[in-house]
């Protein structure tokens, strides 16, 4: 039974990676779905592909990083009942990999503003919305590197630890709603993730991969499809993913595939 069937579900981030695997996977559980991500032509295409499904789908070139815009589609979304059910806080990235000492504060920014900032400003637009619903559940991507930093993930990390802390705030401030929050924390997956961070040098972020088997963004949406179709009474928490050759964040058996 889908739990999901007929309910909207919003996804930042849902161009490609987790979020399009996310969009697929709940589409064809019956959800309707709110898509937004800044490739916008990459949307239409989705929204072309999956309209066989019978579902709802609304595509929006949004930037987390930019409030305004953000703020502006919650407004519409409200004004057009369109209110999610499910919101999930995908969009994110990693952007260089150096000593704190020697990293380019631009990127610091990129990080910063889209990992935190945006996570901040989606939900503070949405939720409000979904209390007044009286329903709703925020699913937070976070990352292993939250419980232990690596060499050279300095502010990546930073984020991702924010992001963790700021999900159980969430989960404090919305006592005596029916809303949840639930933040999964991944080991490593392969996405344009580290392509993002190595800017575009393929070769370099498959040697990330290389000697194991990592996770695909299908696995972190079937992990997503379980948690969100949980009953209305039950609440997840934390959640931590890893591929079964990786232990922690050092700990990777690297032996072969």
């Amino acid at each position: 039974m889908s739990r999901i069937s007929g309910r909207t579900v919003l996804i930042t981030g849902a161009s490609s990676g987790i979020g399009e695997a996310c969009a697929r996977r709940l589409a064809q559980e019956g959800a309707n779905l709110i898509l937004w991500a800044r490739r916008e032509q990459r949307l239409k295409d989705m929204r072309s592909e999956m309209s066989r499904l019978g579902v709802e789908i609304i595509t929006s070139s949004v930037d987390v990083r930019e409030r305004d815009r953000v703020n502006a589609e919650a407004e519409w979304l409200s004004a057009t009942d369109n209110i999610p059910d499910v919101v999930i806080n995908n969009a994110g990235l990693a952007r260089g990999f150096s000593k704190l000492q020697e990293g380019d504060p631009e990127d610091w920014d990129e990080m910063i503003d889209t990992n935190l900032k945006g996570l901040l400003n989606v939900s503070r637009a949405v939720m409000p919305l979904m209390i007044r619903a009286g329903r709703g559940h925020v699913v937070n991507l976070g990352s292993t590197a939250a419980h232990l930093t690596y060499p050279n993930g300095n502010v990546y990390a930073a984020t991702k630890a924010a992001v963790r802390s700021l999900s159980d705030g969430m989960n404090l401030d919305l006592v005596g709603t029916p809303l949840k929050v639930t933040c999964i924390d991944a080991g490593f997956v392969e996405t344009e993730f580290s392509i993002v961070r190595f800017r575009g040098d393929a070769e370099k972020a498959k040697n990330v991969y290389k000697g194991f088997r990592p996770l695909t963004p299908e696995d972190l949406a079937d992990t997503i499809s379980y948690v969100v179709n949980l009953p209305p009474h039950v609440n997840i928490l934390d959640l931590i993913i890893v591929p079964t050759q990786q232990r922690n964040i050092y700990v990777v058996d690297k032996k072969g595939d």
